[in-house]
C-alpha cells in the first residue's frame, strides 16, 4: 500500500530559531532538524522539555524510510491552565521533486481530507448558536420552531432532502448525519466533477441504504456534502466563505484555504505522491471546491493547524484573545461519542471507539484521546488532542495511504510527553504500497496451487456482456469488451493500453498486483472496460473472477505518466480492493441475456441487506440495468 523494521538516522545539528510575538509561528530556519517553537519567549521554552526531541525526529525519518513516505510535517501543541501554549513544529523530507529532498517546510500546504470533518461540524455549531442568540434572522421552513442538532434535515431542505427508507428520510437529524449512523453506506463513486452539494443531497433518495437509521455506524461523506450545502443554505453564503469568515480568520490561519489556485500562488503547496512513490497533480481541482470542502477539501499546514489544535484543547476559546470561536455546546456535541465505531479494543492499550461529529473518541492507556484521519490520493493525515492532558499534534504526508505511519507518530508523541509505556510499533509497506504494522515476522499470505479454485466460466461470451448500463444514483455508462469499435470504445481501449497485458512491462504488473489479461490475449481472464470520471477515478476496469461476478477496479489512468517521469501508471484507492460486479443473465425461449450487474463494494452493507433479501438487484451497493 519491504518489509524493514525502522531505521533511526543520525542526530541532526542544532537549530536556528527566530522569535516572534506571542503564539505566532516559530520554527527552525534548518527545516530538516529536530526542533521548532512558537508561543512564549525563547529563555521560557528552551528551559522546558522538548516536544519534538533529536529522538522523535529520528523515529520519524525512520518511518519515512520504512514507510515510503516523501515528506511528514509535525506540529505539537501543550496547553496547560494559565500558560501560554507552546507549539512546536518541523518538516522533514521532500515537498518537490525538483528539490534536493530536504526542502519541506511547517508552513507548506497540505490538503488535510476527512480532518476537515470537524471544520464543517463546528461551522454547523457556530450557525445553530448563531440562530439560537439571534445574530442570523434567516427564516427558517413553516413548522421549524428552532435549528439546533435535534432538528430533522426533511425540515430544515424539505425540496431536496429524501432517503429510500421513508423512515430514515423523515427521522435523521443534524446528528445523526454528522455521526454516521443515517443507515446510509459510502456511495463514493455516486457522484464526480459535475455535481455540487445540493445534486449530491438529491441523490440520496435514488441510493440504496445499508442499514436501519442509527442501526450501526457507517461513514459516509456524502452527508457532509449535504450539512455544507445545508450551512450555505441557512448563512447566505457559501461554504467556504462561511468557514473562511468564522473560523480561518478569527484565527490567523492566514495560509488556509480550499482553493487549490490560492493554495500554489502562496509557493507553499507541497507536490504529493501515490502509495507507491509516483507523483500525482493535487486530487481536488478548483471546480470541485464546494463539493468538497465539508467532507475533505480544506488545505492547511501544521503551522495554521495548531492554532486550530490549540482551541480545541481550550473547549472552543482562542486562549490569546479570550475569544470564543467554537461555542461550547458545540464544542461538546462535537466531541461527545454519539456512535460505536469499534464495540471490541483493538489491542489491550487501546479502549473500545466511538465517533462524535466529525471525530472519534478513544482512550489510550487511561487517556482520553480525540482524533480523526484524513486520506486522499497522494495525501494521509491525522489531527488529534487528549483534552484532559493539554496535548495535541498535527500529522501530514505528502503520500496515500500511510495512515499506519501518521498513528505511530501520534503515540509515540504521546508516550514521550506524558511518561507513558512505550510500545513498540514498527512499521512497513504491504505489496500495494500501503503503509501497515509489521507483527512479528510478518509476511504477505498467498495461495498454494492446490487452494486456488479453478473459475467457472461465464454463461455468455465477453462481448455480451458488453453495453450501456444506468443507475438511478449512480447515472449511466458504457462497458467497452476488447473487440468493442465505437468510437467511445476505441477511445476507451487506447486509455488502457499501456496497461493491459501486451502493453504493460513486468514493473507494472509486479507495483500494481494487476492480473488481467484479455480473451482476446487468449486468457481466461475476459475483461471489460469504462470510462468513469468521478471524483476518485478516472476509469473502470472489470475482470472476470468466477461465474457472473467479475471484480470492480475503479482506478485512475496516467497514461502519459505524471510530473518528471512519464513512464504510464495508475493508481486506486484501497478501499475497493474486494469490489466486485455480479452480473444476472436471464433466460428466455432458450435465449440468455444480461439484464444488468450489481455493484458491491461495502461487504458488510451486502452482508445486512442478504437478512432481508436474496437478488442481487436488492442486496448490492448499487444495480445497474443495462439499457442497449
Amino acid at each position: 500500500m519491504l518489509r524493514k523494521f525502522l531505521t533511526l538516522g543520525p542526530l541532526l545539528p542544532p537549530l536556528l530559531v527566530q522569535l516572534a510575538t506571542s503564539c505566532s509561528s516559530v520554527y527552525g530556519q534548518d527545516l530538516q532538524t529536530p526542533l521548532g517553537l512558537h508561543a512564549g519567549s525563547l529563555r521560557d521554552a528552551t528551559s522546558s522539555k522538548r516536544l519534538i526531541t533529536p529522538e522523535l525526529s529520528a523515529f520519524i525519518e525512520g518511518l519515512r524510510e520504512s514507510a515510503q513516505i516523501p515528506g511528514v510535517t509535525l506540529g505539537v501543541v501543550q496547553l496547560q491552565d494559565g500558560q501560554t501554549p507552546r507549539v512546536e513544529l518541523n518538516a522533514w523530507g521532500r515537498q518537490t521533486e525538483e528539490g534536493d529532498g530536504k526542502d519541506l517546510t511547517p508552513d507548506a500546504l497540505f490538503d488535510i481530507a476527512s480532518c476537515s470533518k470537524a471544520i464543517l461540524a463546528a461551522s454547523v455549531g457556530i450557525l445553530i448558536d448563531d440562530f439560537a442568540h439571534g445574530r442570523n434572522v434567516t427564516p427558517l421552513p413553516p413548522n421549524v420552531p428552532r435549528f439546533d442538532w435535534d432538528t430533522k434535515i426533511h425540515a430544515l431542505l424539505p425540496d431536496d432532502w429524501a432517503l429510500a427508507d421513508e423512515w430514515a428520510s423523515s427521522k435523521a437529524n443534524l446528528r445523526d448525519v454528522l455521526s454516521h449512523v443515517s443507515g446510509m453506506p459510502r456511495h463514493d463513486f455516486s457522484y464526480g466533477p459535475g455535481d455540487s452539494p445540493r445534486s449530491v443531497t438529491r441523490k440520496l433518495r435514488d441510493l440504496q441504504p445499508a442499514y436501519e437509521l442509527r442501526q450501526k455506524w457507517s461513514y459516509n461523506n456524502m452527508m457532509y456534502k449535504m450539512a455544507s450545502y445545508l450551512v450555505a443554505t441557512y448563512a447566505n453564503t457559501s461554504y467556504t466563505a462561511f468557514v473562511s469568515s468564522r473560523l480561518f480568520e478569527p484565527l490567523n490561519m492566514t495560509s488556509s484555504t480550499f482553493w487549490p489556485d490560492k493554495a500554489a500562488a502562496h509557493g507553499k503547496l507541497t507536490q504529493s505522491w501515490t502509495r507507491l512513490g509516483r507523483r500525482v497533480p493535487f486530487w481536488f481541482t478548483n471546480d470541485v471546491v464546494e463539493l468538497v470542502a465539508g467532507a475533505g477539501g480544506v488545505i492547511s499546514s501544521v503551522e495554521d493547524l495548531t492554532k486550530w489544535v490549540t482551541v480545541l484543547l481550550s473547549k472552543g476559546v482562542d486562549p490569546d484573545t479570550n475569544k470564543t470561536i467554537v461555542p461550547r455546546s458545540a464544542y461538546d456535541e462535537m466531541t461527545t461519542a454519539h456512535a460505536i465505531v469499534s464495540g471490541v479494543a483493538t489491542e489491550p492499550d487501546v479502549s473500545i471507539m466511538g465517533y462524535g461529529l466529525g471525530w472519534q473518541r478513544w482512550s489510550y492507556q487511561g487517556h482520553e484521546t480525540i482524533s480523526h484521519t484524513g486520506a486522499i490520493p497522494g495525501f494521509s493525515t491525522r489531527v488529534a488532542f487528549l483534552p484532559s492532558d493539554g496535548l495535541g499534534l498535527v500529522v501530514l504526508a505528502n503520500a496515500d495511504e500511510k495512515a499506519a505511519a501518521n498513528e505511530a507518530i501520534m503515540y509515540r508523541i504521546a508516550e514521550d510527553v506524558l511518561g507513558l509505556r512505550r510500545i513498540d510499533r514498527p512499521v512497513g509497506i504491504d505489496p500495494t504500497g500501503q503503509a501497515v504494522y509489521l507483527v512479528g515476522d510478518y509476511q504477505p499470505v498467498e495461495q498454494s496451487a492446490a487452494e486456488i479454485k479453478s473459475p467457472q466460466p461465464l454463461a455468455l461470451d465477453i462481448d455480451d456482456y458488453a453495453g450501456t448500463y444506468v443507475s438511478p444514483g449512480y447515472g449511466a455508462f458504457t462497458l467497452c469488451a476488447p473487440s468493442s469499435d465505437s468510437q467511445y470504445c476505441t477511445s476507451v481501449l487506447a486509455d488502457f493500453s499501456p496497461f493491459r497485458p501486451e502493453g504493460r512491462c513486468q514493473s507494472q504488473i509486479n507495483s500494481y498486483s494487476i492480473n488481467v489479461t484479455d480473451s482476446d490475449s487468449g486468457s481466461a481472464s475476459p475483461s471489460l472496460y469504462a470510462a468513469w470520471p468521478r471524483i476518485w477515478s478516472t476509469h473502470l476496469r472489470m475482470v472476470h473472477s468466477d461465474g457472473e461476478t467479475f471484480t470492480l477496479e475503479p482506478t485512475a489512468l496516467f497514461p502519459h505518466g505524471y510530473g518528471a517521469d512519464k513512464t504510464a501508471f495508475e493508481t486506486f484507492e484501497t478501499v475497493t480492493s474486494e469490489a466486485r460486479a455480479v452480473f444476472v443473465v436471464d433466460e428466455s425461449a432458450g435465449a440468455r441475456k444480461v439484464r444488468g450487474f450489481g455493484v458491491m463494494i461495502d461487504e458488510d452493507a451486502v452482508s445486512d441487506r442478504k437478512r432481508r433479501a436474496e437478488r442481487v438487484e436488492e442486496i448490492a451497493d448499487a444495480w445497474f440495468e443495462r439499457v442497449y
